[in-house]
């Protein structure tokens, strides 16, 4: 006895019902929902699939009907596209992510180190330089404010943040920063 044979003869009812179902409905069937889903094969070939599933779980109801059965399978087929549609309407469209992978993102390490940079750079300035920077750029504060905060001319806080910043950019290129 050939192993096909021996397979052949292990078959139940409801296979030899979804190998006659498919033989006998699956192409027209597709052909059916192609029309229904615009041409897109795989969206169909899935509908066909999921038809086919709900025809063998009442496999016991379509063996008693009486007459073909393909107006059940186009029924539900049709229903089941039209679930699919309505889903696909009432949920957000998705997205691509394709996109998103090719943008940058911002690097906690690189952020990390440049903040580990400037803070040694920071270190180089004199302490009234370093006063100034911080009041005018680290703590947003107008010159005015800063210069009250300080207890200096407002000048004199002018004159050390141009400095500071021209000592900051000189200790960031020689530690190799150029941006």
């Amino acid at each position: 006895m050939r192993k096909d044979a021996a397979v052949a003869d292990r078959t139940t009812p409801d296979e030899e019902l979804m190998r006659a179902l498919y033989d006998e409905h699956a192409g027209p069937l597709l052909a059916f929902v192609l029309r229904l889903v615009a041409g897109d094969r795989h969206r169909a070939e899935d509908v066909v699939q999921e038809t086919l599933v709900r025809a063998w779980r009442n496999a016991g109801q379509l063996q008693g009907a009486t007459g073909s059965i393909r107006p059940w399978l186009v029924t539900v087929a049709r229903r089941i596209v039209i679930d699919g549609h309505r889903s696909r309407r009432a949920r957000p469209q998705e997205v691509d992510a394709t996109p998103l992978e090719t943008m940058p993102a911002a690097d906690v390490i690189d952020r990390a180190l440049r903040m580990m940079t400037i803070s040694e750079a920071l270190g180089d300035l004199t302490p009234a330089h370093r006063e100034a920077l911080v009041e005018t750029y680290f703590k947003e504060r107008t010159v005015s404010e800063a210069a009250e905060v300080l207890r200096v001319p407002a000048g004199t806080v002018r004159s050390r943040v141009f400095y500071a910043l021209r000592s900051l950019r000189l200790s960031l290129e020689e530690r190799g920063v150029t941006e």
